[in-house]
């Protein structure tokens, strides 16, 4: 009778497979988010993601509570760059509520959301640099980004969850303080980022650690749905400011950035190109910022002066109408999207007349193209997969939601 032991197959040619965990809480994944790797030595085989270790409803949440008090939510998806959240917000129930908003507003808007933008993207970039072996990068221009907190705390008192702007317009005007941040930004920034630049553009080593590291064509990033710096890095120029402009991004001069890969370094290229196009509209905009009121006359949804809420009774009745969700709202339904630090940042919203939003859907480019990591690092080794992980920059609270 033939035993057990004898009946087992014995392949020698089978290749041993490990599986390793990369996450939840592992720090090179920047986040809270699992990939199960199958590993053949150093090669990977196989991996499967798992997301939804943050996910805080924010959808459900948003549908419970007034237009006004979404930005705290807004906030927390990608808080690298929030304030681009919020603005998005703001212009999705601005078309619901056809308000038209000032020159002055749009502009103040563009010059946030620009200075978000390059602050999105050095902390990408400078962490791609960290997890090849380049600290120097980070520890120089990381203190870049306090500076755009300062002019964000200048503007609205908070600095990384910032609640900035409002519907119709902005709390309040840029003071003297902010606009001389701005324009000392303007001006020191540049030789900043072209040191960063020269640190890493063509040092060799970080060259061999990103070129062909985590690649994906134009074709495969358009069928997953990339928008933004991963997408463009494949070659593909599209651009939400460029293909429906909002808040008169019609009015300045910027070129788009593209790679030809779709690996590491050609994500890293085009974000680091993108701050100097940013540089320029910011500067467009703080040269040309148009005279005028910093909000729209729209009393039924813009938050009166608290000065006036305190001392009139009318601001009092419509500061507790707006906040409490009494104002009179259409019935619609509107999509709104801008381009976020990551990709095409969306707001899908359906109002039934009532306080808050009937259906609310975030579109968010974190959890669209993150689908995709596995086929990118097919093949790769431990440290390449890492390092295209940081070059996709998913941002864990815009990943969940």
């Amino acid at each position: 009778m033939e035993s057990l032991i004898d009946s087992i197959e014995i392949n020698p040619d089978k290749s041993e497979y490990t599986t390793l965990n990369l996450g939840p809480t592992h720090p090179a994944t920047h986040g809270i988010f699992q990939n199960v790797l199958t590993m053949d030595g150093e090669i990977i085989v196989d991996a499967v993601q798992t997301v939804g270790y943050i996910h805080r409803a924010f959808e459900k949440i948003a549908e419970h509570r007034p237009f006004y008090q979404i930005t705290p939510l807004t906030d927390r998806m990608n808080y690298c760059s929030s304030p681009i959240n919020n603005m998005g917000w703001h212009m999705t129930v601005e078309k619901l509520l056809g308000v038209q908003t000032p020159k002055r507003v749009d502009y103040m808007r563009v010059i946030i959301m620009e200075l978000a933008r390059i602050s999105d993207h050095l902390i990408c970039n400078s962490v791609i640099g960290v997890d090849v072996g380049a600290l120097t990068g980070f520890t120089y221009i990381f203190q870049w980004r306090e500076k755009i907190y300062d002019i964000y705390e200048e503007i609205c008192g908070a600095r990384l969850t910032t609640n900035i702007g409002r519907i119709g317009g902005m709390e309040r005007d840029f003071s003297k303080t902010c606009l001389q941040k701005i324009k000392e930004f303007i001006a020191d920034y540049p030789k900043a980022l072209q040191e960063f630049t020269n640190l890493l553009e063509r040092n060799r080593i970080f060259m061999d650690r990103t070129i062909g590291s985590g690649p994906i064509n134009a074709e495969r990033a358009l069928n997953y749905g990339f928008t933004g710096p991963n997408l463009r890095a494949a070659g593909v120029d599209y651009d939400v400011r460029v293909m429906n402009p909002y808040s008169s991004y019609q009015d300045f001069d910027f070129n788009i950035p593209v790679g030809i890969n779709g690996d590491t370094y050609d994500r890293f290229m085009v974000r680091q190109q993108e701050m100097w196009e940013s540089l320029k509209i910011i500067k467009q905009a703080f040269d040309n910022l148009p005279e005028g009121k910093y909000f729209a006359e729209v009393p039924e949804f813009y938050l009166p002066p608290k000065q006036d809420v305190y001392n009139k009774m009318e601001a009092l009745i419509w500061h507790f109408k707006i906040v409490m969700g009494e104002a009179e709202v259409p019935v619609g339904e509107v999509y709104h999207s801008v381009e976020g630090g990551n990709g095409e940042l969306g707001f899908y919203l359906v109002s039934d007349g009532g306080r808050a939003a009937y259906r609310l859907h975030f579109r968010r480019p974190c959890f669209i193209y993150y689908q995709a990591y596995p086929e990118m690092i097919k093949g790769s080794t431990l440290s390449d997969a890492i390092v295209a992980m940081s070059s996709m920059n998913v941002i864990a609270g815009e990943l969940d939601a």
